[in-house]
């Protein structure tokens, strides 16, 4: 049988759409897997293939012990209502089995999409009727469509009952439109409600390509997700407003507006934007004039705020962040601005970054961040550059909050990856001094963002600090943490390839980078899976025998054939490594592999003479503690393993 269940709401926000719909595809149809859609103004859920009725079922009901008697067991078999005869003897205890019929699924629905619906977590919920005993959901409940087959599946939330019958368009469809399982789609179509995701994507690209937008994949996101029947339209505004900065008018396009801009092909801005309405168009201009006319108020706005800002440096603004609180118990922004450039100067940062650092935060103070708030930095290199700051440091302003995210680019210079290194470092190092740690979930200082910014600029800067330098304590175990996360989900290094670097030391994050490409390179080879199990191996031998190295190698009590060959290639190799790149020394570690092999078949370690057998555990331990500062090679993960587990 088909099945139809539509919610019907008020417009619900764009974000929390998706989380819904995934809630709604784990929903129990009884076998058929559900189809999820979603709208503003309703969650979908469609599917096929729902059995009439379930199955018929024989249940086990374990009964009283039979120690206790025939007394209890007429007591459990009058609350079955059955007789005693009825049940049967299963080792100690009395048991009943009892045909359980099938339900029309119908009625199962009846008594459980309620809910399901009123069960759907969201970041916050709201009353709408009722008061404090009323049901919650992200916004009132205004229709509900449930349809299993060509019947009405009957339940109600607050009063609305289901139904049949949806509604289109806000503005542009009917009220009250019947449905069923093969025409909803349609129905909703005809009533301007275009029901697919994909679909009003689709559309808002094709169109807003056409008119020359720029694309920009969260805005088309969220302009999917407020839409039900998406059409873009192209506006212009007073090329004067060019005047001011291309990001000052992206932002209050993008930001304000949730506008595209519109640039040429060598990529200036142009005095043009593109917006999508829901609505099916707009053929004498009222809306596109109405846009037309809010943006200009915004971009006078913005203007002025350009204007009022310049009246007073980024320099003479440093004081003012006395007044502006970083943390409560951290201080102040000047406090801040104080520390940075203390360790931009001790990272050994230039003249112009120290300059940058002690001009980082100043624009915090300025009418335009108070209003653009996403414009931090930027807005600080702009203005630098327009106060004649050297233009080393009003780039290093504009970057020192990169990378936002993971896929976001470092700072562009040198100058700005230090701002950058000591902003978040300050910010990590002061958090955790006073216990602000993150815990589960919970981050409200986006430390773990700080950490992975950190992270970022160290590896893709090459920078030469260690990070025992930077770090001590929980703060370089959360650091690691972060290492580890960003070499492999970031940089799909296996999770076994950074645990054995990584256990060889840390060191520089470039240094890392390399070592990890290259035992990434040369883990395919031949010998080298083989060799990493006799690395295990002796790692084993090293702590049964509880071996703590004393002497140096005695190479006259070393045995001609497998054991002298050992040592031999061992020492070519290791001679040779010193002048090597890692990949052609992790290539010539992994050509031991034969002679390591033919050591293990034909030489005792234990033997007999405590001298001969301390020698030879020193060889083992030479070879384990040489070879193991690219990678801890007792690490990786061998073929022969991942089979056993």
């Amino acid at each position: 049988m088909n099945f139809l269940l539509e919610i019907g709401t008020e417009e619900i926000p764009h974000w929390m759409i998706p989380g819904a719909l995934k809630q709604l595809a784990s929903m129990n149809l009884f076998g058929a897997t559900p189809q999820v859609d979603a709208t503003p103004r309703r969650l979908v859920v469609r599917a096929s293939g729902l059995p009439d009725r379930t199955p018929d079922e024989a249940q086990v009901i374990k009964g009283p012990p039979i120690s206790a008697g025939d007394k209890a067991a007429a007591g459990f078999a009058k609350k079955q209502g059955v007789d005693p005869s009825a049940m049967t003897k299963a080792g100690d205890y009395y048991e009943l089995r009892k045909a359980v019929p099938g339900r029309p699924v119908r009625d199962l629905l009846a008594e459980s999409l309620a809910a399901n619906i009123l069960g759907i977590q969201w970041p916050k919920t709201m009353y709408w009727t009722g008061g404090k005993t009323g049901p919650r959901f992200i916004r009132p409940i205004r229709w509900i469509v449930g349809l299993l087959g060509d019947e009405v599946i009957p339940f109600e939330i607050a009063g609305v009952k289901s139904g049949g019958v949806t509604r289109g368009h806000r503005l542009l469809g009917s009220f009250g439109i019947p449905v069923n399982f093969a025409n909803y789609e349609s129905e909703l179509r005809e009533n301007f409600v275009i029901l697919s995701a994909d679909e009003r994507r689709h559309k808002i690209v094709t169109e807003i390509t056409q008119l020359g937008a720029k694309l920009d994949a969260e805005l088309i996101e969220t302009l999917t997700f407020i839409t039900e029947y998406p059409t873009a339209i192209r506006g212009d505004f007073d090329p004067a407003f060019l005047e001011l900065p291309a990001e000052v008018l992206k932002m209050v396009m993008r930001h304000h507006q949730k506008y595209f801009s519109v640039e040429s092909a060598a990529g200036k801005l142009e005095p043009h934007f593109v917006a999508v309405m829901n609505t099916s168009g707009d053929p004498e201009g009222l809306v596109k004039r109405g846009n037309e006319r809010v943006l200009k108020a915004r971009f006078n706005d913005a203007r002025f705020f350009w204007d009022v800002d310049q009246r007073k440096t980024l320099a003479d603004r440093v004081p003012d962040l006395d007044h502006v609180t970083f943390q409560a118990k951290l201080g102040s922004y000047l406090e801040k601005t104080k520390r940075v450039v203390a360790l931009v100067e001790e990272l050994g940062g230039s003249v112009d970054a120290q300059r940058a650092a002690y001009l980082s935060k100043a624009d915090l103070t300025t009418e335009m961040v108070k209003e653009f708030t996403d414009l931090q930095g930027q807005i600080g290199g702009l203005y630098a550059a327009a106060q004649n700051e050297p233009r080393a440091v009003a780039d290093a302003i504009y970057d020192h909050y990169e990378p936002l995210s993971m896929d976001g680019a470092i700072p562009s210079t040198h100058d700005g990856q230090l701002v950058a290194l000591a902003d978040k470092l300050d910010t990590l190092r002061e958090c955790f001094r006073i216990g602000l740690a993150p815990t589960g979930s919970k981050d409200p200082f986006a430390l773990r963002r700080a950490a992975q910014g950190l992270v970022k600029i160290l590896v893709e800067a090459k920078l030469a600090y260690k990070l025992d330098d930077l770090a001590h304590g929980e703060l370089r175990e959360f650091l690691l943490d972060r290492i580890q996360y960003y070499f492999r989900e970031i940089r799909g290094f296996k999770y076994d390839e950074v645990n054995a670097v990584l256990a060889s030391g840390c060191g520089t994050l470039s240094d890392v980078e390399a070592r990890l490409t290259a035992l990434a390179a040369v883990r395919p080879t031949e010998n080298f899976e083989r060799l990493a199990a006799s690395f295990k191996r002796i790692q084993n031998i090293l702590k049964q025998a509880e071996f703590e190295p004393k002497d140096v190698l005695d190479q006259a009590r070393l045995e001609d054939g497998p054991e002298r060959d050992l040592y031999n290639h061992f020492a070519r190799v290791r001679d040779a490594a010193k002048s090597e790149t890692y990949p052609q020394a992790l290539e010539h570690i992994a050509s031991l592999r034969p002679q390591v092999d033919t050591f293990f078949d034909k030489v005792l370690v234990n033997a007999k003479d405590e001298l001969v057998r301390n020698n030879r555990l020193t060889l083992l331990h030479n070879l384990l503690t040489e070879f193991s500062t690219i990678a801890d090679f007792s690490e990786i993960v061998t073929s022969g393993e991942q089979k056993s587990l």
